[in-house]
């Protein structure tokens, strides 16, 4: 066997983790709420990034006479099948009708995208949930009652509709997605921010780190909530514009773990070392400090994602958050407060969040665990 062979299949043999890597994810395994937190959050929001093929109010899949469709990817015109709006409302009875007498169609789970609105609920909304009637009340708006084709399960609004007739599952899902997804752009983005400037001050000191530290002080004295207030009298409210103002803020909470960090570790001997043998100051920090700050950085992200999560929820809850009519936790909250004759929007509103935040909390635990330092070189 050759020296190129016996390297390759060692290579092909070496874990792909480290041994302190290994060390630290089975300290993490051994968190049983927090591990299986993990596998449950990451399921529900990967599930939630194919939220157009779990509730929409477009079939997945299509045939109308002999041609396969994606109403679901692509916006096709009414006069396709024989209307004349420029996009198919595929929920239309003549329009369901000429699709299926010339084809077929492949609905979603949930019938309902999050703007959707029932026309056919059998009382005024918000309506209860659709498991709660009896089979004639539930059919009672549809023209020809029980036996009516639409009157099915897909149908069926299964934690009932807000006070806009909108389906409540639907908008539950599509809510979850955008406040995971904010989230983690925030958190993201705050920790390239929060890391960049507590490691330029920590390792730099002095002077640099004194004028740094003022202006975090001085910039986080400054009040968040009336500056959205101002910004959304000005600026329409949207996605990215409070997702880029939440950022100018948050990142200040990475700062001082990071500083922290560096500060304690560069006057070490290898970092003197480093700088004796000429290694440039960026490869220093980001290649031999970097690593060793992360382990604070690291456990104490999913906390920084959760209040990220509550922030948005807080914010639309208030009226301050993204616009109107969008799918989100917080508005779903608003309303069960102004209906508190329909309990299961409140209800809806608040299991979820309270399931989101909750998995969170216990896969932050985890991640505390599998980087203490007395559990790990134990």
């Amino acid at each position: 066997m050759s020296v190129a062979e016996f390297t390759g299949k060692e290579a092909a043999r070496r874990p792909s983790l480290s041994p302190l890597n290994q060390r630290r994810w089975q300290n993490f395994k051994a968190n049983r709420r927090g591990y299986w937190s993990l596998w449950i959050f990451l399921i529900l929001f990967v599930l939630s990034l194919f939220s157009e093929f779990i509730a929409n109010d477009r079939p997945i899949l299509a045939s109308y006479k002999g041609e396969v469709l994606f109403p679901v990817l692509i916006d096709y015109p009414e006069e396709k099948f024989g209307g004349f709006l420029a996009v198919t409302d595929y929920r239309d009875p003549v329009i369901k009708d000429e699709i299926e007498a010339n084809g077929w169609m492949i609905w979603p789970p949930v019938r309902y995208h999050y703007r959707t609105v029932n026309n056919e609920i059998p009382q005024a909304a918000p309506a209860k949930p659709s498991w709660m009637y009896t089979a004639e009340e539930r059919c009672q708006r549809y023209p020809q009652g029980v036996d009516d084709p639409n009157c099915v399960v897909g149908n069926w609004n299964w934690l009932g509709t807000d006070d806009q007739a909108r389906d409540v599952l639907s908008r539950v899902i599509y809510g979850f997605r955008v406040s995971v997804l904010f989230g983690l752009i925030l958190t993201a983005g705050s920790a390239v921010l929060g890391v960049s400037a507590g490691a330029v001050q920590g390792y730099f000191g002095g002077l640099t780190d004194l004028v740094f530290q003022r202006f975090v002080e001085i910039w986080s004295a400054i009040p968040v909530l009336y500056l959205l207030l101002i910004i959304a009298a000005i600026l329409p409210p949207g996605f990215f514009i409070l997702l880029g103002i939440m950022l100018l803020f948050s990142w200040v909470s990475f700062v001082g773990i990071v500083r922290a960090e560096f500060l304690r570790a560069r006057n070490f001997e290898y970092v003197n070392a480093a700088r004796a043998l000429g290694v440039p100051n960026r490869t220093i920090m980001f290649r031999h400090l970097l690593p060793n700050a992360m382990v604070a950085t690291l456990t104490f992200l999913p906390f920084i994602l959760n209040g990220s999560i509550t922030t948005l929820t807080a914010l639309d809850f208030l009226g301050f958050g993204l616009p109107p009519g969008s799918a989100s936790l917080g508005e779903l909250l608003k309303q069960g407060q102004r209906n508190l004759n329909a309990p299961w929007l409140g209800i809806s509103g608040f299991v979820v969040i309270s399931l989101m935040l909750s998995l969170l909390i216990f896969i932050g635990e985890a991640t505390r665990d599998a980087f203490d330092p007395r559990k790990t070189f134990r």
